[in-house]
Protein backbone atom coordinates (compact mmCIF):
# COMPACT_ATOMS: atom_id res chain seq x y z
CA UNK A 1 0.00 0.00 0.00
CA UNK A 2 1.16 3.19 -1.21
CA UNK A 3 1.77 6.18 1.86
CA UNK A 4 3.59 9.22 1.05
CA UNK A 5 4.33 8.04 -2.67
CA UNK A 6 6.27 4.92 -1.61
CA UNK A 7 5.06 1.31 -1.40
CA UNK A 8 5.19 -0.16 2.42
CA UNK A 9 7.44 -2.61 2.09
CA UNK A 10 7.79 -3.99 5.27
CA UNK A 11 4.00 -5.11 5.32
CA UNK A 12 4.38 -6.39 2.08
CA UNK A 13 7.31 -8.55 2.76
CA UNK A 14 5.48 -9.49 5.71
CA UNK A 15 2.30 -11.01 3.93
CA UNK A 16 4.90 -12.60 1.65
CA UNK A 17 6.52 -14.40 4.10
CA UNK A 18 3.22 -15.31 5.71
CA UNK A 19 1.80 -16.27 2.48
CA UNK A 20 5.11 -18.77 1.69
CA UNK A 21 5.28 -20.67 5.48
CA UNK A 22 1.64 -21.06 5.15
CA UNK A 23 1.79 -22.34 1.73
CA UNK A 24 4.60 -24.77 2.71
CA UNK A 25 2.92 -25.89 5.82
CA UNK A 26 -0.17 -26.88 4.39
CA UNK A 27 1.36 -29.02 1.62
CA UNK A 28 3.65 -30.46 4.14
CA UNK A 29 1.08 -31.00 6.66
CA UNK A 30 -2.48 -32.01 5.18
CA UNK A 31 -1.17 -35.06 4.80
CA UNK A 32 -0.35 -35.79 8.05
CA UNK A 33 -3.67 -34.48 9.34
CA UNK A 34 -5.59 -36.90 6.90
CA UNK A 35 -3.66 -40.06 8.28
CA UNK A 36 -5.85 -38.65 11.75
CA UNK A 37 -8.90 -38.77 9.65
CA UNK A 38 -10.31 -41.61 8.64
CA UNK A 39 -12.67 -41.19 5.64
CA UNK A 40 -11.50 -38.16 4.16
CA UNK A 41 -10.47 -37.59 0.86
CA UNK A 42 -6.43 -38.73 0.21
CA UNK A 43 -4.39 -35.15 -0.74
CA UNK A 44 -3.84 -34.87 -4.67
CA UNK A 45 -3.58 -31.95 -7.19
CA UNK A 46 -6.54 -30.67 -6.57
CA UNK A 47 -6.28 -30.44 -3.13
CA UNK A 48 -2.79 -28.49 -3.44
CA UNK A 49 -4.15 -25.96 -5.61
CA UNK A 50 -6.93 -24.88 -3.25
CA UNK A 51 -4.04 -25.02 -0.46
CA UNK A 52 -1.87 -22.72 -2.73
CA UNK A 53 -4.94 -20.37 -3.81
CA UNK A 54 -5.82 -19.94 -0.35
CA UNK A 55 -2.05 -19.69 0.97
CA UNK A 56 -0.91 -16.94 -1.89
CA UNK A 57 -4.34 -14.64 -1.69
CA UNK A 58 -2.77 -13.51 1.79
CA UNK A 59 -0.24 -11.64 -0.41
CA UNK A 60 -2.83 -8.55 -1.03
CA UNK A 61 -4.66 -9.30 2.22
CA UNK A 62 -3.34 -5.47 3.54
CA UNK A 63 -4.47 -3.54 -0.29
CA UNK A 64 -7.54 -5.90 -0.76
CA UNK A 65 -9.01 -7.68 2.61
CA UNK A 66 -12.43 -8.30 1.22
CA UNK A 67 -11.24 -9.71 -2.23
CA UNK A 68 -8.60 -11.76 -0.09
CA UNK A 69 -11.26 -13.34 2.42
CA UNK A 70 -13.53 -13.79 -1.02
CA UNK A 71 -11.11 -15.88 -2.60
CA UNK A 72 -9.46 -17.96 0.43
CA UNK A 73 -13.26 -18.74 1.48
CA UNK A 74 -13.84 -20.21 -1.72
CA UNK A 75 -11.22 -21.92 -1.74
CA UNK A 76 -11.67 -22.96 1.94
CA UNK A 77 -15.18 -24.33 1.11
CA UNK A 78 -14.29 -26.22 -2.05
CA UNK A 79 -11.54 -27.74 -0.57
CA UNK A 80 -14.06 -28.91 2.43
CA UNK A 81 -17.32 -29.92 0.31
CA UNK A 82 -14.76 -32.21 -2.02
CA UNK A 83 -14.19 -34.29 1.63
CA UNK A 84 -10.30 -33.25 2.04
CA UNK A 85 -9.34 -33.39 5.81
CA UNK A 86 -9.45 -30.67 8.16
CA UNK A 87 -5.82 -29.07 8.46
CA UNK A 88 -3.96 -25.78 7.56
CA UNK A 89 -5.99 -24.02 4.73
CA UNK A 90 -7.97 -23.27 7.61
CA UNK A 91 -4.98 -20.83 8.99
CA UNK A 92 -5.37 -19.08 5.85
CA UNK A 93 -9.02 -18.69 6.33
CA UNK A 94 -8.77 -17.32 10.04
CA UNK A 95 -6.18 -15.19 8.77
CA UNK A 96 -8.52 -13.69 6.03
CA UNK A 97 -11.07 -13.23 8.68
CA UNK A 98 -8.89 -11.53 11.07
CA UNK A 99 -7.85 -8.99 8.65
CA UNK A 100 -11.09 -7.71 7.16
CA UNK A 101 -12.29 -6.89 10.98
CA UNK A 102 -8.92 -4.94 12.04
CA UNK A 103 -8.56 -2.88 8.48
CA UNK A 104 -12.35 -2.17 7.81
CA UNK A 105 -14.82 -0.50 9.81
CA UNK A 106 -17.14 -2.82 12.25
CA UNK A 107 -20.29 -2.52 9.66
CA UNK A 108 -18.29 -3.85 6.51
CA UNK A 109 -16.46 -6.14 8.12
CA UNK A 110 -19.45 -8.07 9.54
CA UNK A 111 -21.22 -7.98 6.42
CA UNK A 112 -17.93 -9.76 4.79
CA UNK A 113 -17.21 -12.24 7.65
CA UNK A 114 -21.01 -13.15 7.30
CA UNK A 115 -21.05 -14.02 3.61
CA UNK A 116 -17.70 -16.39 4.42
CA UNK A 117 -19.80 -17.98 7.12
CA UNK A 118 -22.92 -18.60 4.60
CA UNK A 119 -20.14 -19.98 1.86
CA UNK A 120 -18.28 -22.10 4.95
CA UNK A 121 -21.64 -23.46 5.94
CA UNK A 122 -21.92 -25.43 2.56
CA UNK A 123 -19.23 -28.39 3.98
CA UNK A 124 -21.57 -29.12 7.04
CA UNK A 125 -23.80 -30.46 4.80
CA UNK A 126 -22.50 -31.39 1.93
CA UNK A 127 -19.88 -33.05 1.74
CA UNK A 128 -18.09 -35.61 -0.87
CA UNK A 129 -16.51 -36.83 3.02
CA UNK A 130 -18.22 -37.56 6.12
CA UNK A 131 -20.34 -34.23 6.39
CA UNK A 132 -20.21 -33.03 10.10
CA UNK A 133 -24.06 -32.18 10.02
CA UNK A 134 -25.82 -29.74 12.50
CA UNK A 135 -23.04 -30.27 15.10
CA UNK A 136 -20.71 -28.71 12.87
CA UNK A 137 -22.21 -25.42 12.61
CA UNK A 138 -21.05 -24.69 16.01
CA UNK A 139 -17.01 -25.22 15.16
CA UNK A 140 -17.42 -23.22 11.32
CA UNK A 141 -18.98 -20.17 13.65
CA UNK A 142 -16.27 -19.81 16.14
CA UNK A 143 -13.60 -20.49 12.82
CA UNK A 144 -15.52 -16.62 11.72
CA UNK A 145 -16.54 -15.54 15.31
CA UNK A 146 -13.33 -15.39 16.96
CA UNK A 147 -10.98 -14.27 14.33
CA UNK A 148 -13.22 -11.38 13.89
CA UNK A 149 -13.16 -10.18 17.52
CA UNK A 150 -9.41 -10.32 18.11
CA UNK A 151 -9.66 -7.83 14.68
CA UNK A 152 -12.28 -5.58 16.11
CA UNK A 153 -10.54 -5.44 19.50
CA UNK A 154 -7.12 -4.84 17.92
CA UNK A 155 -8.85 -2.31 15.55
CA UNK A 156 -10.31 -0.54 18.73
CA UNK A 157 -6.99 -0.04 20.38
CA UNK A 158 -5.39 0.94 17.85
CA UNK A 159 -7.82 3.71 16.91
CA UNK A 160 -7.76 4.73 20.42
CA UNK A 161 -3.80 4.76 20.67
CA UNK A 162 -4.19 7.05 17.47
CA UNK A 163 -6.68 9.41 19.36
CA UNK A 164 -4.12 9.33 22.07
CA UNK A 165 -1.03 10.67 20.00
CA UNK A 166 -3.31 12.77 18.22
CA UNK A 167 -4.86 14.65 21.09
CA UNK A 168 -0.85 14.21 22.40
CA UNK A 169 0.21 16.36 19.84
CA UNK A 170 -2.13 18.89 19.76
CA UNK A 171 -1.72 19.33 23.83
CA UNK A 172 2.40 19.69 22.85
CA UNK A 173 1.25 22.30 20.16
CA UNK A 174 -0.84 24.14 22.90
CA UNK A 175 1.91 23.77 25.15
CA UNK A 176 4.08 25.54 23.21
CA UNK A 177 2.01 28.41 22.01
CA UNK A 178 1.36 29.01 24.96
CA UNK A 179 5.14 29.20 26.48
CA UNK A 180 5.44 31.01 22.81
CA UNK A 181 2.88 33.77 24.55
CA UNK A 182 4.10 33.90 27.63
CA UNK A 183 7.54 34.56 26.69
CA UNK A 184 6.04 37.51 24.14
CA UNK A 185 4.11 38.82 27.29
CA UNK A 186 7.52 38.34 29.07
CA UNK A 187 9.64 40.07 26.57
CA UNK A 188 6.90 42.92 26.16
CA UNK A 189 7.23 43.87 29.70
CA UNK A 190 10.73 43.99 29.93
CA UNK A 191 11.30 45.90 26.74
CA UNK A 192 8.15 48.35 28.07
CA UNK A 193 10.34 48.45 31.76
CA UNK A 194 13.73 49.13 29.75
CA UNK A 195 12.55 51.55 26.70
CA UNK A 196 9.77 53.41 28.99
CA UNK A 197 12.50 54.09 31.82
CA UNK A 198 15.18 55.03 29.17
CA UNK A 199 13.16 57.59 27.46
CA UNK A 200 11.65 59.47 30.37
CA UNK A 201 15.21 59.81 32.06
CA UNK A 202 16.36 61.03 28.73
CA UNK A 203 13.31 63.19 28.38
CA UNK A 204 14.01 64.67 31.21
CA UNK A 205 17.54 65.10 30.98
CA UNK A 206 17.11 66.64 27.44
CA UNK A 207 14.06 69.66 28.80
CA UNK A 208 17.16 70.31 31.12
CA UNK A 209 19.68 70.94 28.79
CA UNK A 210 17.77 73.01 26.55
CA UNK A 211 16.90 74.88 29.55
CA UNK A 212 20.39 75.58 30.65
CA UNK A 213 21.90 75.82 26.83
CA UNK A 214 21.71 79.62 26.50
CA UNK A 215 22.45 80.34 29.72
CA UNK A 216 24.31 77.99 31.25
CA UNK A 217 26.25 75.79 28.61
CA UNK A 218 28.71 74.06 30.69
CA UNK A 219 26.06 72.69 32.70
CA UNK A 220 24.40 71.69 29.51
CA UNK A 221 27.02 70.10 28.76
CA UNK A 222 26.66 67.67 31.89
CA UNK A 223 23.07 67.04 30.76
CA UNK A 224 23.95 65.76 27.16
CA UNK A 225 26.69 63.88 28.87
CA UNK A 226 23.66 61.86 30.88
CA UNK A 227 21.80 62.01 28.51
CA UNK A 228 24.29 60.10 26.60
CA UNK A 229 25.06 57.55 29.32
CA UNK A 230 21.46 56.66 29.94
CA UNK A 231 21.15 55.69 26.42
CA UNK A 232 23.97 53.62 26.49
CA UNK A 233 22.93 51.94 29.30
CA UNK A 234 19.01 51.27 28.05
CA UNK A 235 20.58 50.13 24.55
CA UNK A 236 22.75 47.48 27.16
CA UNK A 237 19.55 46.30 28.41
CA UNK A 238 17.52 46.09 25.65
CA UNK A 239 20.33 44.39 24.06
CA UNK A 240 19.72 41.94 26.99
CA UNK A 241 15.99 41.54 26.35
CA UNK A 242 16.35 40.83 23.02
CA UNK A 243 18.96 38.15 22.83
CA UNK A 244 16.67 36.00 24.74
CA UNK A 245 14.41 35.57 21.81
CA UNK A 246 17.33 34.46 19.37
CA UNK A 247 18.04 30.62 18.88
CA UNK A 248 20.56 29.56 20.70
CA UNK A 249 21.40 32.75 22.72
CA UNK A 250 22.79 33.05 25.85
CA UNK A 251 21.04 35.34 28.09
CA UNK A 252 22.95 38.13 29.93
CA UNK A 253 22.51 39.25 33.67
CA UNK A 254 19.37 39.54 34.26
CA UNK A 255 18.95 42.86 36.11
CA UNK A 256 18.49 42.83 39.41
CA UNK A 257 18.46 45.17 43.19
CA UNK A 258 22.27 45.44 42.64
CA UNK A 259 21.72 47.70 40.21
CA UNK A 260 19.72 50.32 42.07
CA UNK A 261 22.65 52.05 42.81
CA UNK A 262 23.21 52.34 38.92
CA UNK A 263 19.59 53.79 38.88
CA UNK A 264 19.56 56.11 41.36
CA UNK A 265 22.34 58.15 39.48
CA UNK A 266 20.94 57.55 36.37
CA UNK A 267 17.37 59.17 37.61
CA UNK A 268 19.43 62.11 39.36
CA UNK A 269 21.21 63.12 36.05
CA UNK A 270 17.15 63.45 35.31
CA UNK A 271 16.64 65.51 38.10
CA UNK A 272 14.95 63.16 40.35
CA UNK A 273 16.64 62.33 43.88
CA UNK A 274 16.08 58.96 45.03
CA UNK A 275 16.63 58.15 49.08
CA UNK A 276 17.70 54.31 49.11
CA UNK A 277 16.77 53.16 52.70
CA UNK A 278 17.99 49.05 52.94
CA UNK A 279 16.30 47.07 55.74
CA UNK A 280 17.81 43.35 57.23
CA UNK A 281 20.96 41.47 55.80
CA UNK A 282 20.78 41.94 51.81
CA UNK A 283 21.22 38.34 50.40
CA UNK A 284 20.92 36.19 47.50
CA UNK A 285 17.40 36.17 45.84
CA UNK A 286 16.01 33.93 43.56
CA UNK A 287 16.38 35.81 39.87
CA UNK A 288 12.69 35.95 39.16
CA UNK A 289 11.96 37.86 42.43
CA UNK A 290 15.24 39.93 42.30
CA UNK A 291 14.17 40.92 38.86
CA UNK A 292 10.71 41.72 39.53
CA UNK A 293 11.51 43.16 42.40
CA UNK A 294 14.31 45.68 40.61
CA UNK A 295 11.59 46.36 37.71
CA UNK A 296 8.63 47.51 39.82
CA UNK A 297 10.94 50.03 41.53
CA UNK A 298 12.35 51.10 37.92
CA UNK A 299 8.72 51.36 36.77
CA UNK A 300 7.49 53.45 40.00
CA UNK A 301 10.17 55.78 39.54
CA UNK A 302 10.10 56.15 36.09
CA UNK A 303 5.99 57.43 36.70
CA UNK A 304 7.08 59.72 39.41
CA UNK A 305 10.05 61.17 37.04
CA UNK A 306 7.04 60.97 34.27
CA UNK A 307 3.93 62.38 36.22
CA UNK A 308 4.41 63.22 39.83
CA UNK A 309 6.28 66.61 39.52
CA UNK A 310 8.49 66.50 42.14
CA UNK A 311 11.99 66.49 42.67
CA UNK A 312 12.55 63.22 45.16
CA UNK A 313 11.30 59.79 45.95
CA UNK A 314 12.15 57.42 48.50
CA UNK A 315 13.14 53.69 47.99
CA UNK A 316 12.88 51.02 50.56
CA UNK A 317 14.10 47.76 50.28
CA UNK A 318 13.44 45.18 53.08
CA UNK A 319 14.79 42.15 53.33
CA UNK A 320 13.06 39.59 55.66
CA UNK A 321 12.95 35.98 56.99
CA UNK A 322 10.72 34.86 53.97
CA UNK A 323 9.51 37.48 52.04
CA UNK A 324 10.85 41.04 50.36
CA UNK A 325 9.13 44.01 50.12
CA UNK A 326 9.86 47.50 48.47
CA UNK A 327 8.15 50.19 48.63
CA UNK A 328 8.76 53.43 46.17
CA UNK A 329 7.01 57.02 47.54
CA UNK A 330 6.44 60.38 46.43
CA UNK A 331 5.43 63.62 47.17
CA UNK A 332 4.10 65.00 44.27
CA UNK A 333 0.97 66.52 42.88
CA UNK A 334 0.72 65.06 39.33
CA UNK A 335 -1.17 61.98 37.82
CA UNK A 336 0.60 59.16 39.79
CA UNK A 337 -0.14 61.29 43.39
CA UNK A 338 -4.45 61.67 42.22
CA UNK A 339 -4.58 57.75 42.10
CA UNK A 340 -4.89 57.44 38.59
CA UNK A 341 -3.70 53.99 37.19
CA UNK A 342 -0.71 54.65 34.44
CA UNK A 343 -1.12 51.19 33.20
CA UNK A 344 -2.10 52.65 30.47
CA UNK A 345 0.51 55.08 29.26
CA UNK A 346 0.60 54.89 25.78
CA UNK A 347 3.36 52.09 25.84
CA UNK A 348 1.43 49.14 25.44
CA UNK A 349 -0.79 49.11 29.14
CA UNK A 350 2.60 47.57 31.12
CA UNK A 351 2.82 50.94 33.59
CA UNK A 352 1.11 49.34 37.07
CA UNK A 353 -0.78 46.41 35.41
CA UNK A 354 2.46 45.06 34.40
CA UNK A 355 3.73 45.82 37.49
CA UNK A 356 0.92 43.23 39.62
CA UNK A 357 1.38 41.05 36.87
CA UNK A 358 4.91 40.22 37.71
CA UNK A 359 4.33 40.58 41.25
CA UNK A 360 1.40 38.22 41.39
CA UNK A 361 3.01 35.72 39.02
CA UNK A 362 5.42 34.86 41.74
CA UNK A 363 2.91 34.33 44.31
CA UNK A 364 3.14 38.07 45.63
CA UNK A 365 1.08 41.05 46.10
CA UNK A 366 1.88 44.52 45.06
CA UNK A 367 -0.56 47.74 45.77
CA UNK A 368 -0.64 51.49 45.05
CA UNK A 369 -2.42 54.31 45.62
CA UNK A 370 -2.40 57.69 47.21
CA UNK A 371 -0.75 58.53 50.03
CA UNK A 372 -2.49 60.44 53.12
CA UNK A 373 -1.03 64.24 53.19
CA UNK A 374 0.17 63.92 49.54
CA UNK A 375 1.84 61.63 47.07
CA UNK A 376 1.95 58.32 45.90
CA UNK A 377 2.53 54.79 47.61
CA UNK A 378 3.70 51.62 45.49
CA UNK A 379 4.12 48.70 48.00
CA UNK A 380 5.02 45.14 47.04
CA UNK A 381 5.82 42.40 48.88
CA UNK A 382 7.51 38.98 47.30
CA UNK A 383 7.61 35.54 48.76
CA UNK A 384 11.24 34.35 49.19
CA UNK A 385 11.50 31.37 50.99
CA UNK A 386 12.47 31.41 54.77
CA UNK A 387 16.58 31.35 55.33
CA UNK A 388 16.45 29.65 58.61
Amino acid sequence: MRRGGQWRWPGVAADAALALVLLAFGLLATGLAGDNQPGSRPVDAACRVLIAVAALALLVRRRAPVVTLAVVTVATSAYLVLGYPYGPILLAFLIAVYTVAVRLPVAPAARAAAGAFVLLLAHVFFSRGPAPGWTGVLPASAWVVVPFAVGVVVRVNREAAARERADQARSRAEEARRQADEERLRIAQEVHDVVGHGLAAISMQAEIALHLLPKRPEQAETALTAISRTSREALDELRVTLGAVRQGAERGPVPGLARLAALRERLAGAGLAVELRVVGDPRELPAAVDLAAYRVVQEALTNVLRHAGVSDAEVTVDYRADELTVEVTDRGTGAASDGIDLAADGVGGHGLAGMRERVVALGGRLTTGPRTGGGFRVHARLPVGSTT
